[in-house]
C-alpha cells in the first residue's frame, strides 16, 4: 500500500501536492474539481491590499461623480464606503466550509498595520494556514538589502505573535543569499517556506510604444532553482519546505522530494492542463515509488539532499564548472 501523505507547517496532507494561489483557486465549483482531482490542500487567491485600496478609490470617484451639479445639491448617492476585504473574507469562508481538505489563505499588504489586521481577519474564517508573499519592487536608491530583510523579518514576528494558525512565507529568489534568510524566518517562527515566488514584470510592445503587462505561464523545468534550494535547506530549519514554478508531472514532484522537500504548489499547469492532470501526477508518483519498492514519502525525502549525498560537488560551484567545461561535448 503506497502511503503518499506528508507534513506541510504542521498540516497533515494526504498527498504532496498543493493547488497554489491563482484566479482558479478563487472559484468555489474550481475549487470542488481539485479537491476531487486529487489536491491535497488549496492556496486561496491571494488578497492584496493594493487592490483594495485601488477599488475603494475607484468606488469614491465613481459616487463623486455628479456632486455639487447645482447649488442645492451637495452629493447625488448616499454616504457608501468600500466594503474592504469583506467580500474576500466572506468567500474565503466559504471554502473553508465547502472542502474537506486544507485552506491556506494567501496576503500580501504594503503597510505594516494592514498586514496584522488582514491576518487576524482572515485567522477568523476558520481557515488552516495562511501564506504571506513577500513580494518587493525596489524602486528606491536609498534602500539596502539588510534593511528590506530587516522589516519582512519583523513583520513576521509581529504575525506569529498575533495569531496562531501556522505561518508559511513565499519568497523570490531575488535575496542577496536566499539561504541566510530562509535561516532567519524559520528562526524567526514561520511553519513553512514556499520557494520561490514568480515575479511577474511588464514588457515593453515596440509598435505602440507602450509598458504592457503579458501573463506567462511557467514552463516545464523552472523548478530546478527550487529543487537546489530544497537541497541545501534539507535537514537545516525546522521550517517545511514547499517547492514551487514549473512543475508539471509527478516526476517533478518526486524529483523536489529526492531534494528533501515536503511538496510542491502547482498552478501554471492546472491552467493548461486542468485540474484531472492532478490525478495523473500522483499516478505516476505512485508508479515510481512501487518500481523503486518506496511505501511511503520518508523513505525517500531527503535522500539526494546535500545532507545525504556523498559527492561534494553536486551543490557547489564545482558542479557548474563541470557542466561549462563540457558543454563543447553537446556542440559535437
Amino acid at each position: 500500500m503506497i502511503d503518499l501523505s506528508t507534513n506541510y507547517m504542521g498540516l497533515q496532507l494526504k498527498n504532496p501536492i498543493i493547488a497554489g494561489a491563482s484566479s482558479f483557486s478563487a472559484d468555489l465549483n474550481m475549487l470542488k474539481k481539485l479537491e476531487q482531482a486529487g489536491a491535497s490542500a488549496v492556496v486561496f487567491k491571494t488578497l492584496f491590499e493594493e487592490q483594495i485600496n485601488l477599488e475603494s478609490a475607484l468606488l469614491s470617484d465613481q459616487l463623486e461623480t455628479f456632486d455639487s451639479l447645482n447649488a442645492e445639491m451637495l452629493s447625488l448617492y448616499p454616504k457608501l464606503k468600500h466594503a474592504g476585504p469583506e467580500v474576500h473574507l466572506v468567500n474565503l469562508r466559504k471554502a473553508k466550509e465547502t472542502l474537506g481538505i486544507p485552506v491556506i489563505a494567501s496576503l500580501n499588504c504594503n503597510t505594516d498595520s494592514t498586514w496584522l489586521e488582514y491576518a487576524r481577519l482572515i485567522e477568523k474564517t476558520g481557515v488552516d494556514g495562511l501564506e504571506l508573499n513577500f513580494y518587493f519592487t525596489p524602486g528606491d536608491f536609498e534602500v539596502d538589502g539588510r534593511s528590506i530583510e530587516e522589516a519582512q523579518l519583523e513583520l513576521v514576528r509581529t504575525v506569529k505573535s498575533k495569531i496562531v494558525i501556522p505561518v508559511s512565507v513565499k519568497i523570490s529568489q531575488f535575496y542577496s543569499n536566499p539561504l541566510n534568510f530562509i535561516s532567519r524566518l524559520d528562526k524567526s517562527g514561520v511553519n513553512g517556506v514556499v520557494i520561490f515566488n514568480r515575479m511577474f514584470e511588464t514588457d515593453i510592445n515596440t509598435g505602440d510604444m507602450k509598458h504592457i503587462a503579458p501573463y506567462h505561464f511557467s514552463h516545464e523545468g523552472d523548478y530546478r532553482l527550487a529543487l537546489r534550494y530544497a537541497g541545501l535547506l534539507f535537514g537545516n530549519v525546522n521550517a517545511s519546505v514547499c517547492g514551487n514554478t514549473g512543475i508539471y508531472q509527478g516526476n517533478d514532484v518526486v524529483k523536489l522530494l529526492l531534494a528533501g522537500a515536503d511538496c510542491v504548489q502547482v498552478a501554471s499547469v492546472l491552467y493548461k492542463h486542468k485540474p484531472d492532470h492532478i490525478t495523473a501526477m500522483l499516478a505516476e508518483i505512485e508508479t515510481w515509488m512501487q518500481a523503486k519498492n518506496f511505501t511511503s514519502i520518508s523513505g525517500f525525502k531527503g535522500k539526494l539532499s546535500k545532507k545525504s549525498i556523498k559527492d561534494p560537488f553536486v551543490y557547489k560551484r564545482g558542479q557548474y564548472i563541470d557542466l561549462l567545461l563540457g558543454s563543447d561535448q553537446l556542440l559535437r
